[in-house]
């Protein structure tokens, strides 16, 4: 009988696939937490951030770790539903492109983990081809850990995660028109 792929991972202690999506605030957070996690046990760790400048703040502590690598993103970025449809289409051949160069350094350098921040709605505002994320997470090299965040993940997608947790929102100040505030939301 043929072990499932579910069966082969747990047998073989391989890397497994983390989604954490949802509305709520915290996604980036609870990825950054595994990173920090991993790199404290000693993985080495690689972190790329869709959509997001190189001003996080999570970036300046991070950055000083041993362990964990942080790719430079774009040095200005604007909100998906800012961007013309010129934009829109340099975007996703930008962002395909950093896709495959990241995921390539992750493989030929041999990190434990690579987290894909903001990659979910990176896919879904048409800015990253899901096909080519998909294709990765089937082809991974077989230890490499990867977590991926953003709001609405496909069922196609889903699919190939082994973790799908959804941080949802009962309240946030957003709602009240409060802006993100440093060091807390950004």
């Amino acid at each position: 009988m043929e072990e499932s792929r579910r069966e082969k991972k747990v047998r073989k202690g391989t890397g497994l696939v983390h989604i954490y999506c949802g509305n709520g605030k915290g996604k980036t957070t609870t990825g950054m937490g595994l990173c920090i996690r991993a790199a404290g046990f000693g993985y080495r760790v690689l972190i790329y951030q869709f959509m997001k400048d190189n001003s996080t703040s999570e970036r300046k502590v991070l950055e000083k770790m041993e362990n964990i690598t942080l790719l430079e993103g774009l040095v200005q970025e604007k909100f998906s539903f800012q961007l013309t449809p010129e934009e829109k289409q340099e975007r996703l051949e930008f962002y395909n492109n950093q896709f495959r160069k990241v995921t390539r350094k992750a493989a030929e350098e041999d990190y434990d983990v690579l987290f894909l921040d903001e990659t979910v709605y990176t896919i879904r505002a048409g800015l990253l081809d899901e096909a080519l994320v998909i294709d990765f997470l089937r082809n991974k090299p077989e230890k490499l850990e990867v977590i991926l965040t953003g709001q609405d993940p496909s069922q196609a997608l889903m699919e190939q995660a082994d973790y799908v947790s959804e941080i949802r929102k009962i309240k946030h100040p957003f709602d009240w028109k409060q802006p993100a505030r440093d060091g807390i939301e950004r």
